[in-house]
């Protein structure tokens, strides 16, 4: 077959109808593409407003007006909060997809206001990006801070702070007056943490507060409060206005002074070297500084940092997490009469519960899981980013959008929880679905490689001193009108959401004879 000369191929490559043909086949490929990016499939997004976008959708408590939202639009919401666009997820099926199948994509985290201003340039692990320095961080408190072991040791800290809160309710027993519950709950848990982690409380006057409770606790606000250059970056400037700027500023040089004091007392006076169990965090991370452990540099900033995480991350959720056990079990009597039983049986006439005790109160143990579930101390998790583009649900879900998981709508879903706003511990007897992060359904501790480090310190100080004061007392409401089932439950608005009302309570001291 002989070869087309030149002129034959010139006519056939630029025959009109061929040349039609071609652009047209162009022109469709690059509008589909053009159509491709420039309206990707995002997934369903209520209606917005200019500027603000959906932040007047939020209301004062988000996680429920997103509970509300998503029943609407589905499991995978697409918002605009201002200039930041978000995605909020609000079923376990997708937060199964989202930590089983692209963990890494929706493992950053980004940076805010905030967060950068307190964390130190977020060096810590909670609000550090996504990479080799998070990798390393976070392993030293897995292994070196929040380990089992390290748990365990602190168990003589947990026994003399239960012991002074035990005290202080059965003075007021001899009076016959109620007490504020919330407000001891708050103190012992500052109490653990400050000297678990600090290896000494910061008590100030009569009130005996923690110093450093009160700062991490303004922390706590200051990191859910409203930051206008986070949302709208051309109006950051009135959060110096506002003052929002200058009280981050006040609270970190506070912080900062309180931790360098602490570290700078540790490094020139080494009293605990010949108590090797009795290592706080502060001996700990400057023995890893000083050996050079590990692949990360342990600087002054980074050691800081990770000391703040472990007490702002622990102090608030753990009595956050005790008010509401309490409060549901005020509410719900023959829940409180089973608990008690239960722990008294195990306890029998010792004086005193040990960790061992505490293993055989598996019916506490459901209690615990079922105040977790109805009461996730972050009903919204910390906010993630997406490092890369990826699909996700069947919708295009963009590089750099903040992700949020509605805990609080996971763990009420009608669809996977029969009777989801009943507080029923029952359901944990003899199930096997824990808050470990396995199970996506009850992630109060988030789940996949953001999952909260800390869960076993924090669980483990709970039940300690939920079973101390269910053993030693019985609880009545001051005014005898009201009944437990009218107890107001109003949430206040925050990072962690506590009881809007301080729970106040009338202890009554329980004999042990009458056990018997």
């Amino acid at each position: 077959m002989a070869l087309l000369s030149l002129q034959e191929l010139y006519k056939i490559t630029f025959h009109p109808l061929l040349i039609l043909s071609l652009l047209f086949l162009f022109f469709f490929l690059y509008a589909n593409q053009h159509t491709r990016h420039g309206k990707p499939n995002f997934p369903p997004s209520p209606p917005k407003l200019p500027i603000i976008g959906n932040l007047h959708q939020l209301g004062t408590l988000p996680h429920r007006s997103l509970q509300a939202l998503s029943k609407k639009y589905g499991p995978l919401m697409f918002l605009y909060w201002g200039k930041a666009p978000t995605l909020v997820v609000s079923f376990a099926d997708m937060t199964r997809e989202m930590m089983k199948t692209h963990d890494i994509v929706f493992s950053n985290r980004p940076q805010t206001t905030a967060a950068n201003i307190l964390f130190y340039g977020c060096k810590d692990v909670a609000f550090s990006s996504y990479g080799e320095y998070w990798r390393q961080a976070r392993k030293i408190c897995v292994l070196e801070l929040l380990s089992l072991k390290s748990v365990q040791s602190f168990q003589y800290v947990r026994e003399e702070e239960v012991e002074a809160l035990i005290n202080k309710i059965r003075h007021s027993c001899l009076k016959g007056s109620s007490v504020n519950l919330s407000e001891m709950l708050i103190a012992t848990s500052n109490n653990i943490i400050s000297r678990c982690i600090l290896g000494q409380k910061f008590e100030e006057g009569k009130d005996g507060k923690s110093r450093f409770g009160h700062l991490s606790r303004r922390a706590t606000m200051l990191l859910g409060a409203f930051c206008f250059g986070d949302f709208f970056p051309f109006l950051g400037w009135i959060d110096v206005l506002t003052g929002f700027i200058s009280s981050l500023k006040a609270t970190f040089r506070e912080l900062d002074a309180l931790l360098d004091q602490m570290v700078e007392e540790r490094k020139t006076i080494k009293t605990k070297d010949d108590e090797p169990n009795r290592k706080d965090l502060v001996d700990i991370l400057l023995t890893l500084q000083e050996k050079g452990m590990h692949d990360v540099e342990l600087t002054q900033a980074n050691l800081k940092a990770i000391l703040l995480d472990m007490f702002v991350g622990g102090t608030d959720t753990s009595s956050t997490t005790l008010e509401w056990l309490m409060a549901e079990l005020i509410k719900n009597p023959n829940i409180m009469k089973r608990a008690q039983e239960e722990v008294r049986r195990v306890v029998g006439k010792k004086s005193n519960i040990d960790g061992n005790d505490i293993n055989q109160m598996d019916y506490l143990k459901c209690i615990l899981k079922e105040t977790l579930r109805l009461h996730p101390p972050t009903p919204l998790s910390l906010p993630r980013e997406t490092s890369a583009s990826v699909k996700f649900g069947g919708y295009d879900i963009p590089q750099k959008i903040r992700v949020f998981l509605n805990i609080w709508a996971i763990q009420r879903d009608p669809k996977v929880w029969e009777r989801p706003e009943e507080f029923l511990p029952e359901r944990f007897v003899d199930n096997p679905v824990d808050f470990k992060g396995q199970d996506f359904e009850f992630i109060p501790f988030g789940g996949g490689r953001r999952g909260c480090p800390g869960l076993t310190f924090g669980v483990t100080s709970v039940e300690y001193v939920v079973a101390n004061i269910l053993c030693w007392f019985d609880w009545k409401l001051p005014s005898a009108s009201v009944e437990g089932k009218d107890l107001d439950m109003s949430e206040s608005n925050g990072l962690i959401v506590t009881k809007k009302i301080p729970l106040h309570l009338v202890p009554v001291l329980h004999s042990p004879s009458s056990m018997h």
